[in-house]
């Protein structure tokens, strides 16, 4: 693609030398305009014997399955390991530093998912801070949490606890441009670095560290700088997003607290059903499925989805797009429901809630 479209790639490592200015080994580039877009890598705790464990990378260097494995995180990369580790036949056990995981999501989805990994017997375990890692005479991994408690016979223990941006090796120093603790690039919603010229998109700014995120802000900047779109940028407002775990979890907008956090208590109502799916109805293994719309205003208008369950990766994009045209409850309401599906459910919805706290 890079041939098709007249691009010229060197490969080797870029550092700043000015402003505007790289140097790839022993060639200098200069550019009028200079995008930042070097991702993030996996972080690995600073904690004795943590180079005993793997992170994401090293998961898909594994040659064989491990019959005992812990992972220790409570993301979107936890979560799906998890799930995916489970499924294949692995004893898993996950470890997370509060009481839930995934907390920047919605109570409903987080309850939901946690009560169907521990019936999948997926041992969770709640507020437990990682003190220490420590290979045994036998081979297998003890875990030291610093209240004492020791977890042990792990064949394998995966560092799933957060990502860091890759800026540090490029020496921003030599553009004024100056990242956060976290080395993210920091950007305004035009993916300007406030260094005129010097741009930053994807997981290096620090939000939304998606990849269709990152190619879609990407697309928007050169909307803008090449193809004569004044003011054309991303909108993160209403980002879909899917967690790929056992269920599956798709959400866009606000959560719950979150809406009533900004609203108020008398602006937000709220629309939620749990079901098993007629998928699961007549299996031996029985998967719950949640739903929520979160409405404001008189109008209702949607400001938050949130589903798990069989089929809310793919359901997600439709409902996506409606409520970023600003959908209404009402407008869901005036939609013919396609039975049976689990899709019917949102536009279905009869009894409604206050948000709370």
């Amino acid at each position: 693609m890079f041939a098709e479209s007249g691009m010229d790639f060197i490969l080797g490592t870029a550092r700043f030398v000015g402003p505007k200015t790289v140097e790839v080994g022993d060639q200098r580039l200069t550019a009028r305009h200079v995008v930042i877009a070097t991702g993030g890598h996996p972080i690995v705790p600073d904690v004795p014997g943590a180079q005993h464990g793997i992170t994401s990378d090293g998961f898909f260097e594994l040659e064989q399955r491990p019959d005992r494995i812990a992972i220790v995180g409570a993301g979107y990369i936890a979560a799906e390991l998890a799930g995916v580790m489970r499924a294949l036949g692995s004893h898993v056990t996950l470890i997370v530093r509060r009481e839930q995981l995934l907390m920047s999501f919605d109570s409903m989805l987080r309850g939901l998912l946690i009560q169907q990994m521990r019936e999948d017997r997926i041992e969770v375990v709640t507020n437990s801070q990682i003190a220490g890692l420590q290979r045994e005479s036998d081979a297998t991994l003890t875990i030291l949490s610093e209240s004492g408690m020791r977890l042990g016979g792990f064949d394998c223990v995966l560092w799933a606890i957060g990502r860091r941006s890759n800026s540090a090796e490029l020496n921003l120093a030599a553009t004024s441009v100056t990242p956060d603790e976290l080395h993210h690039v920091t950007t305004d919603l035009y993916q300007e670095t406030g260094i005129p010229g010097i741009y930053a998109i994807g997981d290096v700014t620090g939000r939304a560290a998606l990849t269709p995120v990152a190619i879609a802000a990407g697309r928007r900047l050169a909307d803008r700088l090449f193809g004569g779109q004044e003011g054309r940028h991303l909108d993160y407002r209403n980002v879909a997003t899917v967690v790929f775990s056992h269920p599956p979890i798709g959400t866009i907008g606000l959560t719950e607290a979150e809406a009533l956090a900004a609203l108020g208590a008398n602006s937000v109502r709220v629309y939620e059903a749990t079901f098993t799916p007629m998928y699961h109805a007549f299996m031996t293994r029985t998967v719950r499925m949640g739903i929520k719309l979160v409405v404001a205003g008189p109008e209702e208008k949607i400001v938050g989805l949130h589903v798990i369950g069989t089929g809310s990766d793919e359901l997600l994009q439709g409902f996506a797009v409606a409520i970023q045209m600003g959908a209404t409850k009402r407008d869901f309401d005036n939609t013919v429901a396609i039975h049976p599906t689990v899709a019917e459910e949102l536009v279905t919805l009869k009894t409604s809630r206050a948000a709370m706290g």
